[in-house]
């Protein structure tokens, strides 16, 4: 069974920086997609980065620039590096695996940003 956990987050001051975690289990997960999300209250869910298998990323026109998405395929984990965060970046940020029809998403992690 895949199970996601999450860590890394919590408070921060504006123009600060987090590293976001994601370790998984119960798959070889350097064949699968992986990627970040988050949804702040009030809001819809949006996809925040996204690293394919053969590491092909792709970001949010909102994060370009400061976040950075990575994973260790040997640790079966993947990151999120956020620099330069802003009070718009808080949320509970979620961590996703996909492959073909599978699509697993951990518990979530709080980030707030505020002074």
């Amino acid at each position: 069974q895949v199970q996601l956990v999450e860590s890394g987050g919590g408070l921060v001051q504006p123009g600060g920086s987090l590293r976001l975690s994601c370790a998984a289990s119960g798959s070889i997960f350097s064949i699968w997609n992986m990627g970040w999300s988050r949804q702040a209250p009030g809001k819809e869910r949006e996809l925040v980065a996204h690293i394919s298998s053969d590491d092909i990323t792709n970001y949010a026109d909102s994060v370009k620039g400061r976040f950075t998405i990575s994973r260790d395929n040997a640790k079966n984990t993947v990151y999120l590096q956020m620099n330069s965060l802003k009070p718009k970046d808080t949320a509970v940020y979620y961590c996703n695996v996909a492959r073909f029809s599978d699509d697993y998403w951990g518990q979530g992690t709080q980030v707030t940003v505020s002074s």
